[in-house]
């Protein structure tokens, strides 16, 4: 039974972006509403944390807009392994357990008492890019090989996804492809078995998948190799499925603040003026999910970048789904981007 509990506690005052940060830091994937006695008001889950972005909520949005109110609970004289398997059909995959007067004294979870099976789900990891923004840093060295203290960006990712589960890992490799192949080599001592997809010629974010056409047989994971994130990639694939999309894209929210006072002029009135307004978007993270079928849109040693695809399968009139991730995440494509993941390297090297 879980007892971290405190990490995962937040009140009804707390926002979305506060209760996320319990989520993370309880590794639970929940977090537990809770009144000033510890009394459990209601629980939020990480798939109720993605339903609210979708629906178009902001970080700053209160946890009340979401939290159920009405979760299954257990007492502590239950049998937890028994809890468990009569909530997982119904899909709850974590159970408060409650004292005589309501407050949280425990949890029960699956992943604390089912092991984790090793998955089939095959991740194909974009490997093949120079890096450019990056120079001179990548003049002599790919960009997946840039190091997070002592171990290269790619390592980790690789690792991140043994930790997971995932076993059969394709790389697909252009620029200094040797020094990638040199180090990872067949993946065996990372736990993994890795192929390598070689390209003649830059292919694009999705370009180099063409030589897999007719040799996977279930939905796979695709990710940019300069990717650094902690999201839980088996949800990535259980949403996929849930949703039933040919394609499932990772979108992050994005804002950005325009330091000026925007005014909105009809002719030549002013209408309003909003003072340093915050623009929020939702952005491609550089994570999908994909059926195999999609491998029949990409046209075998020419150049498709995964926008391209994507818009084919929706041409198609194919499902294409969107799958917020709100885990830590952090793409390296600047000298910025890679001085922030070196100095917070403890963060990015737990697996």
């Amino acid at each position: 039974m879980f007892t971290k509990l405190k990490d995962l506690m937040v009140s009804t005052d707390a926002s979305l972006l506060e209760t996320i940060t319990a989520i993370s830091a309880g590794a639970r994937q929940i977090a537990l509403v809770v009144d000033a006695d510890n009394k459990l008001l209601g629980t939020v889950t990480d798939g109720d944390v993605r339903r609210g972005l979708l629906r178009g909520l902001t970080l700053e949005a209160g946890v009340t807009e979401i939290m159920n109110t009405s979760p299954t609970t257990a007492t502590e004289s239950d049998d937890p392994r028994e809890v468990i398997e009569k909530a997982i059909p119904r899909s709850i995959h974590q159970v408060p357990v409650l004292g005589d007067d309501g407050s949280v004294i425990g949890l029960i979870t699956e992943t604390d008492l089912v092991q984790q099976d090793v998955t089939t789900t095959p991740v194909v990891l974009m490997a093949g890019g120079k890096g450019v923004r990056l120079y001179p840093l990548t003049a002599d060295v790919p960009k997946p090989m840039l190091k997070i203290g002592d171990t290269p960006i790619l390592e980790i990712i690789i690792r991140k996804l043994q930790a997971q589960g995932f076993r059969d890992i394709y790389i697909s490799v252009n620029y200094l492809a040797n020094l990638i192949e040199d180090h990872v080599k067949d993946g065996s001592w990372l736990g993994v078995k890795v192929t390598y997809l070689h390209e003649d010629q830059p292919l694009g974010t999705a370009g180099a998948m063409g030589q897999l056409r007719g040799k996977l047989t279930e939905p796979f994971v695709v990710m940019n190799s300069d990717l650094l994130t902690n999201v839980d990639l088996r949800q990535l694939v259980r949403f996929h499925k849930k949703a039933g999309a040919k394609a499932t894209l990772g979108v992050r929210e994005y804002q950005f603040q325009i330091p000026y006072g925007v005014v909105n002029i009809e002719g030549t009135e002013v209408e309003s003026i909003s003072e340093k307004p915050i623009h929020r978007s939702m952005v491609s993270a550089g994570i999908y999910t994909l059926d195999p079928w999609a491998l029949e849109l990409v046209p075998e040693g020419e150049y498709c970048d995964m926008p391209t695809l994507l818009d084919k399968m929706r041409a198609e009139g194919e499902k294409v789904a969107a799958f917020p991730i709100h885990e830590s995440w952090l793409d390296i494509g600047r000298h910025d981007d890679l001085d922030q993941a070196r100095s917070n390297q403890e963060h990015w090297l737990d697996y």
